[in-house]
């Protein structure tokens, strides 16, 4: 029992990573009109595509309606829309959300699948556009860019690039997250700290916006300055998905690079990984122990985050797992091609459990990088909950004190995990070349963050079965950041959170004691910009969702 509790918690923690990828939030759809049955749209009809427009559109009675409404990750939330629209091009994109406004529904777009809150799966949303088939990979000879569809899987697009050319782009660590709305949040994982994040590296997007008069069109917007649609570009450089329109193609290329030679447009990617695992068992762990671990951990970080860091090829992840798991997991990559890969890692680890009075177990390898990172491993949907904060240093004393309380807690006590269920807290590599770029030159506002600290709790059965271990995960949030009213406000130790892992409790005034409103915890200072781009492109608050940016009246 114990080991299904743990895979549904680690289902839910699939898309984290960087990757972390709340894909997207509402964005498109529509029912197109029937066909009668007597004309020529009859066959397209009767194939689920509405005429003359090549979409293939689903009710509730179609046999492919449950595997296209269950596709997300969070089995917390299945939507019921009364269509749901497969699309393989841009024209099917504006016809889906031409028709959508046309009729009035609440529209909704879903790609990889990965994301945290109802913002697909609400049940006003009446309208589901499914962008899996948009998943195509290649060179722009005309832009000098990488051309990336919005259903391609992370998997997908690290193959293609470095198959093709050699190269990739910094984006998560969990191949079956799709690509659409990961780099809307920002996009982060394996390679950022020595290449920055996936927005970086962003030189246009394609999107599917609805002007003040309701007509749905297509428009390409670019990081040039002059471009007149530049601004819709910046907002989706980390403003979040189901905002401004519908993503239908990304283009990439590094800010840095010139010519035309694709193999020098973007970053190289590494021939091979050394993995690691250190694991410490908890029954050799006391407060006193689990206390200079993750102190010891935050101060590494502090002192080996810039951009020059010999440590800038690592990413890790330290897995704070409940004590009922049995042991806390840190987990990590390096570049294996460097000479002193494996020094450097010992040495990481070791200056992690200095003074932890036991030694961790250590087990690592090394893999060629496609093979690292490019596996795509689909995984039942499980119900689960996340929170989110950013760290700009390591947890005060008093933090880990709370820390330890949650996870320690003896069965039966009031801050224990309940009973047969998993929690964590995930501390997440950041910091390296993430840092050297403005907080106002991309929509993500951090910018000298040293960790993403994940909480998570997953359960079995309905969702009323998460009750009491939402209860708990608030409460161990709460707890943390009990100094600035039960949030991560932007502060000395803390930066907000992080919209590709949305978290609707920031915005509920009972769970949020701080004054700060959510939008400042996710956007900082560069949320009035973002709400004058949704006025300019998105007057009639067509994209919309719990945590959607308002547009500025």
């Amino acid at each position: 029992m114990a080991e299904v509790k743990r895979r549904s918690l680690l289902a839910g923690a699939a898309a984290l990573g960087g990757t972390a990828a709340a894909l997207a939030a509402p964005g498109l759809a529509a029912a197109a009109a029937p066909a009668t049955a007597a004309g020529p749209g009859a066959t397209a009809a009767a194939a689920g595509r509405p005429p003359g427009t090549g979409l293939v559109t689903l009710g509730p009675g179609d046999p492919r309606y449950a595997s296209l409404t269950r596709r997300g990750c969070n089995g917390r939330f299945v939507g019921k829309p009364d269509h749901v629209h497969v699309v393989s091009t841009t024209e099917q994109v504006v016809a889906a959300v031409q028709q959508a406004v046309r009729d009035g529904k609440r529209i909704a777009v879903r790609s990889g699948g990965h994301c945290f809150e109802n913002f697909v799966d609400d049940p006003s949303v009446k309208a589901l556009i499914d962008t899996s088939p948009l998943r195509a990979v290649h060179y722009d000879a005309a832009r000098r860019a990488f051309a990336v569809e919005p259903g391609a899987l992370l998997g997908e697009v690290y193959r293609a690039l470095f198959l093709g050319w050699g190269v990739s782009i910094p984006a998560g660590a969990t191949a079956e997250v799709g690509v659409g709305g990961h780099v809307l949040g920002g996009g982060y994982g394996t390679l950022s700290r020595r290449y920055g994040l996936s927005v970086d590296h962003l030189y246009a997007v394609e999107v599917v916006v609805v002007d003040r008069d309701g007509r749905a069109r297509a428009v390409v917007a670019t990081r040039d300055p002059e471009d007149p649609h530049h601004d819709l570009w910046w907002a989706h450089t980390g403003g979040g998905g189901g905002n401004f329109g519908i993503v239908t193609r990304y283009w990439f290329r590094d800010p840095q690079a010139r010519g035309d030679d694709p193999t020098r447009l973007l970053p190289k990617a590494p021939a091979s990984l050394l993995s690691f695992a250190a694991t410490w068992d908890w029954k050799n762990l006391d407060e006193r122990a689990f206390t200079r671990l993750v102190r010891n951990h935050g101060t590494w970080y502090e002192h080996n985050s810039g951009p020059d860091s010999p440590y800038a090829d690592l990413f890790s992840v330290l897995m704070l797992n409940s004590r009922n798991t049995g042991t806390i997991l840190m987990a990590g990559q390096m570049d294996a091609t460097t000479p002193d890969a494996e020094r450097r890692m010992r040495a990481y680890v070791d200056a992690v459990g200095r003074g932890v009075g036991t030694r961790p177990t250590l087990d690592h390898s090394v893999r060629p990088w496609l093979e690292a990172v490019a596996l795509v491993q689909e995984s039942e949907p499980a119900p689960f909950k996340v929170k989110a904060g950013y760290l700009r240093k390591r947890y005060t004393d008093r933090q880990i004190t709370a820390i330890h309380r949650h996870l320690a807690a003896p069965a039966g006590s009031k801050d224990a995990v309940p009973e047969g269920v998993n929690g964590s807290l995930w501390l997440v590599s950041y910091g390296g070349k993430v840092n050297t770029v403005a907080p106002d030159a991309t929509a993500v506002a951090q910018r000298d963050s040293i960790l993403k600290a994940v909480y998570m709790t997953g359960w079995e059965g309905p969702t009323e079965a998460g009750t009491k271990p939402q209860a708990w995960l608030r409460a161990f949030y709460r707890d943390v950041y009990a100094d600035t009213g039960g949030v991560p406000v932007p502060g000395e130790v803390s930066d907000g959170s992080f919209i590709n892992y949305p978290d609707t409790d920031l915005a509920d005034p009972k769970l949020n004691a701080s004054g700060v409103p959510w939008h400042t915890l996710y956007y900082k200072e560069n949320y009035p910009r973002l709400q004058r781009v949704k006025a300019r492109w998105d007057p009639r608050d067509e994209f919309r969702h719990d945590l959607s940016i308002r547009p500025a009246r």
